[in-house]
């Protein structure tokens, strides 16, 4: 059973006629990566969607914001590598957190029960293995103390010095040569 936190797929346009998730939401224009144009909405005064700035105007997700814990799993070769707690130096964990040097602070292996750990790495390794995937996936989790809520897959994760997927390879003995290797070696074989 995988949990998702309630939502809405809207165009701009429809944000301020059919929206139907209460405060606090997350808005994500579906067509970004990287946190880019992502609003956390913690408060109604804070909604007029006609002064929010997003890179384009096509569809977006509104996603009832979760709070608790950030948890992210790398998949590699349709295995879950670890559990990492993201804590951003910032209010979330946007561009600036993922690609600046102390942006966020990583706590890898995550602090949790055996049981959560586990349900984590079961659910991104089969969220991978169901949606197709190859190489290497990192699935992002919200953990409110009790639940934990699949956010999303991303399917062309970041590779550079502060990116999640080589710290939890290293985490696993995989150096990053390694890594970029098996990622070659993998792709070599598809038709």
């Amino acid at each position: 059973n995988i949990l998702f936190p309630d939502h809405q797929i809207l165009t701009r346009d429809d944000l301020s006629s059919k929206l139907s998730i209460e405060v606090p939401f997350v808005i994500k224009p579906i067509t970004e990566g990287s946190s880019v144009g992502v609003k956390i909405i913690r408060d109604e005064k804070e909604i007029n969607f006609k002064t929010l700035d997003w890179p384009s105007n096509n569809l977006l997700m509104v996603e009832k914001y979760i709070p608790g814990r950030e948890l992210t799993v790398a998949v590699l070769g349709g295995k879950g590598l670890a559990v990492t707690e993201i804590i951003p130096a910032s209010d979330f964990y946007d561009y600036y957190s993922k690609y600046e040097v102390g942006g966020s602070n990583h706590i890898i292996p995550a602090e949790l029960s055996e049981n959560t750990y586990g349900e984590a790495l079961k659910i991104a390794s089969l969220v991978h293995k169901n949606l197709g995937c190859r190489g290497v996936s990192r699935a992002d989790f919200r953990f409110d103390g009790e639940k934990l809520y699949f956010l999303e897959l991303n399917t062309q994760p970041g590779m550079t010095p502060t990116s999640l997927v080589p710290e939890q390879a290293a985490f696993v003995d995989i150096p990053f040569s390694n890594l970029v290797k098996r990622l070659v070696e993998e792709a070599k074989c598809d038709p």
